[in-house]
């Protein structure tokens, strides 16, 4: 069977939304966008076809974009530069290149609306009205972008700027430094929101419910500590649900019951869901999605996600490919995107499955029958690294392969050392988040004993997503493997239920505590199974810029990237790296991704449409937040 992934555009009607905003806008309602440029008002009002809107607004944001080059309009400096972003912008987005890119015209959709049209306004969510309304207005230089979004809150709270370039010598070093105090102590208030499981007050409510757990199943420390046991305890098919279900009716864990419910859908369905007992004990037993939220939504699959698994239960190996893994394979077990690096996919299984996994296509449950291919097709592919020396690393994933035995994981690394050009092995595992008592001695000594200095190093790539699963446990596996010599490095998914303010500014710090290095801030794969996961391209560069700045260097070495299907990673970094060509009437902005080969040598763009702004702060407010402290988000195009 051979399907090759289209554009994600492609995958539904522009007009059809995944995302729920309200259709339906007031034309006196949406005319007040204009507001800060009426000349845009006028154009789209008097203007009698598209096109003649087209060329008139054109000159208009040319003529804009001039004078704020020109020095003509006085803003701030920061308002000026927002201000050019934002035209360009604009302009990408009237453009005729720009609508074929998006496969439609949001200009029709801003004209026609301008004009009352009803259809239209039928169709437009709040969404579409608030990306003008914030574009409109950086545009005009009146955003407010100069003072940033902590500016006015540390002014409210007492704590006045100074502009020190008109202060020198000890007295400036002094106010600066008094003033960077006073920063801190505001930061400090948005962190205490955040726990980390290496808190005393954390540790002590895991150990009375370890103790709980470890009561249930009739068991002994030294057995819970015990990866093995950790591993033939995983809850997952019929009887993980039931027991689930017989830890709720007990009282010792409360789950909601639409969680049961969806868990029985994915049991009988053959959906992936699993659960360690270790990680099962980080939840907050009594106070389901409050504290726990980030751990919990991380395991028990939504609503959302269940259905559009069961509609795509036949064909969901190449569907839910959204990498497309197929179109990679030059031979069994390996992918390959990169010139110097593939992937050893050793064991296709894991001791739990997180739901938005990319892989949800082939990891199907927890130590799932046939996951080991076996060492012939093993060996077949370290023969074939061996073949090819542009690999100087070797990524070994899966699936999880540091499940796999001590003995096999010895094999793999004693095959790949015999070969002179790979200079990283590095192994890609969740292991120290979902069973870290797997770390022993034994383990950390066979992996350490492959470096060579000077010749080969050994690496691991983990994946840790909030502070709260940052445990006791986790700091004692990450100092075994570290006096091996062997660096820890930290991949985050960047999903909605991880992405509060300053929440990865407690992650970083909690990291750094046991050793681990922040490595790549991931957005989501852009899988639409997977939407009550993704969060707006806009978020993650916002927290880049705004809060990962605030920490020292060594706290935040990550790179943002998106994963281009089939290409592999792009930055996020920078303008070059997308285009902002439309918004749809759901408010979704549509970005041209530029893969990594840009600038070395041939390539295609990729088409996203991205997780609306107005939807995500909507989720925002409704688990507590204040969507007031995220408004700048508009001004990350």
């Amino acid at each position: 069977m051979e399907k090759q992934m289209e554009s994600a555009i492609s995958t539904f009607n522009v007009e059809e939304s995944p995302w729920g905003l309200k259709q339906g806008v007031n034309h006196e309602d949406f005319l007040k966008i204009f507001e800060p440029l009426p000349e845009i008002k006028e154009i789209l009002l008097t203007s009698e076809t598209l096109e003649e809107a087209r060329d008139k607004l054109r000159k208009f944001a040319e003529d804009l974009l001039w004078k704020y080059k020109n020095g003509e309009i006085k803003v701030d400096a920061m308002d000026r530069w927002l201000a050019i972003e934002a035209i360009n912008v604009f302009l990408n987005i009237i453009s005729e290149y720009g609508e074929k890119a998006a496969g439609f015209s949001t200009l029709e959709y801003l004209w026609k609306a301008a004009k009352g049209d009803k259809r239209v306004l039928s169709i437009i969510t709040e969404g579409f009205v608030e990306e003008f309304k914030h574009l409109f207005k950086a545009m005009a230089g009146v955003a407010g972008y100069s003072k940033g979004w902590l500016g006015p809150k540390l002014e409210a709270a007492g704590v006045k700027f100074v502009d020190f370039s008109k202060i020198k010598g000890r007295k400036a070093a002094l106010m600066r430094s008094e003033y960077l105090d006073k920063v801190w102590e505001y930061i400090k208030g948005y962190l205490k929101k955040y726990p980390s499981g290496l808190d005393k007050h954390i540790i002590e409510k895991r150990k009375k419910q370890r103790e709980k757990l470890m009561e249930y199943w009739g068991i002994t420390e030294d057995e819970w500590f015990d990866y093995r046991w950790q591993f033939s305890h995983v809850l997952k098919r019929e009887k993980g649900l039931e027991t689930l279900r017989e830890l709720n009716e007990l009282g010792i864990v409360k789950v909601p019951e639409e969680d049961l419910k969806q868990v029985e859908l994915a049991v009988k369905y053959g959906i992936p869901w699993g659960i360690t007992p270790h990680y099962l004990h980080l939840w907050d037993f009594e106070n389901p999605y409050k504290e726990d939220r980030h751990v919990r939504r991380q395991v028990m699959p939504p609503t959302w996600y269940v259905s559009n698994m069961l509609q795509h239960r036949e064909d969901r190996e190449y569907y839910f490919d959204f990498m497309g893994e197929h179109d990679t394979s030059p031979i069994d077990l390996v992918t390959r995107r990169y010139v110097t690096i593939a992937i050893l996919k050793a064991y296709d299984t894991c001791p739990q499955i997180c739901v938005y996994c990319q892989r949800n296509w082939e990891v199907l449950e927890p130590f799932m029958a046939g996951s080991f291919p076996g060492w012939d097709k093993i060996e077949a592919a370290i023969e074939w690294f061996g073949e090819h020396e542009s690999m100087l690393d070797v990524l070994i994933t899966g699936g999880d392969p540091l499940a796999l035995s001590d003995k096999i994981i010895d094999k793999i690394m004693s095959r790949l050392s015999e070969f002179d050009h790979v200079v990283n092995i590095r192994w890609g595992s969740r292991i120290f988040v979902t069973v870290p008592m797997r770390i022993t001695d034994s383990l950390a000594e066979i992996l350490g004993s492959y470096i060579e200095p000077g010749k080969r190093n050994v690496s691991i790539s983990t994946h840790f997503e909030t502070a709260y699963e940052v445990t006791p446990e986790v700091a004692e596996a990450a100092y075994k493997i570290r006096r091996q010599g062997i660096y820890i490095y930290n991949q985050l998914v960047y999903q909605r239920n991880v992405s509060r303010r300053f929440e990865n500014v407690a992650l970083r710090i909690a990291l750094r505590k046991v050793g681990i290095d922040p490595y790549y801030t991931f957005y989501p794969k852009g899988k639409i199974e997977q939407k009550d996961y993704l969060v707006p391209i806009a978020r993650v560069v916002q927290e880049r810029k705004e809060e990962a700045r605030l920490l020292p260097g060594q706290f935040r070495p990550d790179e943002p990237v998106f994963n281009v299907p089939r290409m592999g990673k792009n930055h996020l970094r920078a303008w070059q790296d997308r285009e902002l060509v439309g918004i749809r009437p759901d408010g979704s902005r549509i970005y041209l991704m530029h893969p990594w080969e840009k600038g070395i040598s041939e390539t295609k763009l990729y088409t996203y449409p991205d997780v609306p702004i107005k939807e995500y702060l909507e989720y925002l407010e409704s688990i507590g937040e204040d969507p007031n402290d995220y408004w700048t988000i508009w001004y990350y195009y």
